[in-house]
């Protein structure tokens, strides 16, 4: 089933038929993953509000009325299906906390809506700043901050989301194509025009950068 391996092949089976132990043990493979798509996708307003184990109990709880109407047609890998679940879930959260001025109110969730919703440059700094060797003083801390933040909104859309899906959610390329609804080949070939743009951008922000992964 679509690379998946053949354990996970039979929990998929044994959980469509009724085997709760076995959905769980599926589940639980995956929470940390889809903690990670949260953390860096909810919406800054909505943080302190929601807290993001709620969103995963309750796409998980979406998942197994659900679970079923996968395995009949698996077109994407079990995880790509959990984490759109979780993208439709966090998008209503947005919506009900933030009313009209969610982005992107109007459009609606589709499995090839990339990393709907968008993770931020703010979020994606953050990220980027735990895991560079950060200058000792605050000034020189958020001078930093500033300039990752203007290095990241300078990247076209499409660049930051292969970024964001790769590098800081850990998608495989087989992943992040079935994300974005495009060849596993058109995947990588965007994954490493990004790198290309990216990468002295950020070496001149910080000498000892965060090796971005090819």
């Amino acid at each position: 089933m679509l690379d998946q391996s053949d354990e996970s092949a039979q929990l998929l089976q044994n959980a469509a038929g009724g085997c709760q132990a076995a959905l769980g043990e599926l589940l639980d493979r995956n929470r940390d993953r889809l903690r990670g798509m949260v953390q860096l996708r909810m919406d800054r307003r909505v943080r302190g509000r929601v807290d993001p184990s709620d969103v995963i109990q309750e796409t998980f709880i979406e998942a197994a009325r659900r679970l079923k109407e996968y395995v009949d047609d698996p077109s994407v890998t079990f995880f790509v299906w959990l984490r759109y679940l979780t993208a439709q879930r966090l998008q209503t959260l947005h919506r009900h906390h933030m009313g009209t001025q969610a982005r992107d109110a109007r459009r609606e969730v589709s499995l090839h809506d990339g990393g709907f919703p968008e993770a931020g440059s703010e979020v994606l700094a953050a990220h980027l700043m735990g895991r560079l060797t950060s200058p000792s003083t605050v000034a020189a801390r958020a001078e930093m901050r500033l300039r990752l933040l203007a290095a990241l909104d300078a990247l076209d859309p499409a660049d930051r989301e292969i970024l964001a899906l790769r590098h800081f959610e850990h998608l495989s390329n087989q992943e992040a194509a079935q994300v974005l609804g495009v060849s596993p080949t058109a995947a990588c070939n965007r994954y490493v025009r990004a790198l290309e743009r990216f990468r002295p951008i950020l070496s001149t922000i910080h000498d000892g950068f965060i090796e971005l992964r090819t």
